[in-house]
């Protein structure tokens, strides 16, 4: 795990799901160190902190588009 990675703000939400995607792998196969583990945590807790804050925001947007009130999603299907 680079350290330079920590400290990069993620470019969009897909690659900061893409680089949380990669860290859990990565801890998941046990072969990081302690220090490596605890560094791939924190980068980890940060991405998780920065996806959900894009999806309220995304929520919100949503929000704002339907007049203040979340509508449920509908699929072509629901319709049917």
């Amino acid at each position: 795990m680079a350290k330079s990675r920590a400290a990069t703000p993620p470019k969009d939400y897909e690659s900061a799901l893409a680089e949380l995607d990669t860290i859990v792998a990565e801890m998941e196969s046990g072969q990081l160190p302690l220090e490596a583990s605890l560094t791939a945590y924190k980068r980890g807790a940060e991405l998780l902190q920065y996806c959900r804050q894009q999806l309220a925001n995304a929520e919100q947007q949503v929000k704002i588009l339907e007049n203040g009130s979340l509508q449920p999603f509908r699929t072509e299907d629901a319709d049917e």
